[in-house]
C-alpha cells in the first residue's frame, strides 16, 4: 500500500505527524508513504523508516514571485512529481486550502477533516472522503486518528481503555549515528520568531549561573546571524557553555538526541527535541500550549498565565532551575 502525504509545515505540525506513520506501519504490512513538505522541512520526513519519497514544495517562496515561478518550470517539476504514480490514499493532514490544492492535484482517493473539524473549511471540498475529528484531541492524536479513520485500523490501547502515547519513531535513527560526549550536558534553545516569546537574555544567564551547580555543560545551537549574536552574549564569561558552529536540522537533532534534557522557549525545535524522547521544559509567555504544546514524555510546560502574568519575563530564573532540577531527578539524570 502507498500513501501520499500532504502536512507542508510548520516544523512542528510536520513532526506532529510521525507518530502516526508509525501507526500506520506497524497496523498494514509493508505500508509506504510519500510525503510532500515545504523544502526547508524536508530532512524531517526522511527520518521516519516508513517515508520512501519527500516531495519538497516552496509555497512560501513561490509566493513572493509567482511569475517567475512558472517561467521557471519548477512548479511543473513539483506537480509531475506529485502525479508521478496513483495512490492507495492522499492524506490532507493539514486542512488548510493551499494543502488541499496540493492534494486536488494527486491521483488517488482524497482524505481529510470535514468541515467541522477543519482549520479552513472551504478545503474539505477537495477530498473523496472527509472524516469528523474532535478539536478537543491534542494536535497529535488528531493526525493519528485522521490516518487510523482514512486507512482503517484501530488505533493501539493500552490495558485501559485509553490510546497509547504515540511514537516519533526517529530517536534511534540519531542515537545509532552520533557518538555520545564524554561530558554530561542540556541544550538551551533560546531563539525563535516573536519578540513576545523570548525569555530575556538576564534570566537565561541567571539560569546558567545555576546550571553550574550541577554539573552539565550547556549547548546553544543557532540559526540566523541575530540569533548567533544572542548565543555569544550568553555564553559571555561561562566555561561551561558551548556555542555551536551553525548546524543542519539533522546536526541539531544529533545535538538533541544525546542531551540529558532541554530548556526551550516556544520554538519548532522543542517539538523536535519532544520527538527525540528529551526531558524538555518549554516556556510559554502569551502563547497557551493547549493542544499544541510538546508531546510525548517528560514534556513540562511552564506558562506566564499560569502566574497571572502574560510576558516571559514573569518566569524567573529561580523557578525555571527548580523545574529543571525537579525534572532531571525525575529522568534520573540528576
Amino acid at each position: 500500500m502507498r500513501v501520499l502525504i500532504v502536512k507542508t509545515t510548520s516544523m512542528g505540525d510536520v513532526i506532529h505527524t510521525l507518530p502516526a506513520i508509525t501507526d500506520a506501519a506497524r497496523a498494514i504490512p509493508n505500508i509506504q508513504f510519500d510525503w510532500v513538505v515545504e523544502e526547508g522541512f524536508a530532512q524531517i520526513p526522511s527520518w521516519h523508516s516508513a517515508v520512501d519519497t519527500v516531495i519538497p514544495v516552496a509555497i512560501r517562496r513561490w509566493r513572493k514571485n509567482i511569475i517567475n515561478t512558472i517561467k521557471s518550470g519548477e512548479w511543473q517539476r513539483c506537480k509531475q512529481q506529485i502525479q508521478h504514480q496513483h495512490y492507495d490514499a492522499i492524506i490532507d493532514a493539514q486542512g488548510l486550502i493551499k494543502s488541499a490544492l496540493l492534494t486536488h492535484k494527486a491521483h488517488g482517493i482524497k482524505h481529510g477533516y470535514d468541515k467541522y473539524s477543519i482549520k479552513e473549511p472551504l478545503a474539505s471540498y477537495c477530498y473523496d472522503k472527509c472524516h469528523n475529528i474532535s478539536k478537543d484531541l491534542h494536535a497529535v492524536e488528531r493526525i493519528r486518528q485522521l490516518f487510523a479513520n482514512a486507512l482503517g485500523y484501530a488505533l493501539p490501547k493500552q490495558k485501559s481503555t485509553q490510546t497509547q502515547t504515540g511514537d516519533y519513531a526517529i530517536a534511534q535513527h540519531f542515537l545509532a549515528q552520533s557518538v555520545p560526549s564524554e561530558l554530561p550536558y542540556l541544550v538551551f534553545l533560546h531563539a525563535t520568531t516573536r519578540d513576545n516569546k523570548h525569555w530575556p537574555e538576564e534570566h537565561w544567564r541567571e539560569l546558567i549561573t545555576q546550571v553550574s551547580t550541577l554539573g552539565y555543560q550547556i549547548k546553544l545551537p543557532w540559526g540566523a546571524p541575530h540569533e548567533h549574536q544572542r548565543a555569544l552574549r550568553l555564553a559571555e564569561g561561562f566555561d561551561h557553555v558551548d556555542v555551536l558552529p551553525k548546524l543542519s536540522l539533522f546536526d541539531v537533532a544529533g545535538v538533541l538526541a544525546n542531551a540529558r534534557a532541554v530548556v526551550s522557549v516556544d520554538t519548532g525545535l522543542s517539538h523536535l527535541a519532544a520527538a527525540l524522547d528529551k526531558p524538555n521544559i518549554t516556556l510559554y509567555g502569551p502563547t497557551d500550549p493547549g493542544l499544541i504544546g510538546g508531546y510525548g514524555q517528560g514534556q513540562v510546560y511552564l506558562t506566564a498565565s499560569s502566574l497571572q502574568q502574560d510576558t516571559m519575563a514573569a518566569l524567573t530564573a529561580d523557578y525555571v532551575f527548580t523545574q529543571l532540577s525537579d525534572l532531571l531527578v525525575s529522568e534520573g539524570n540528576g
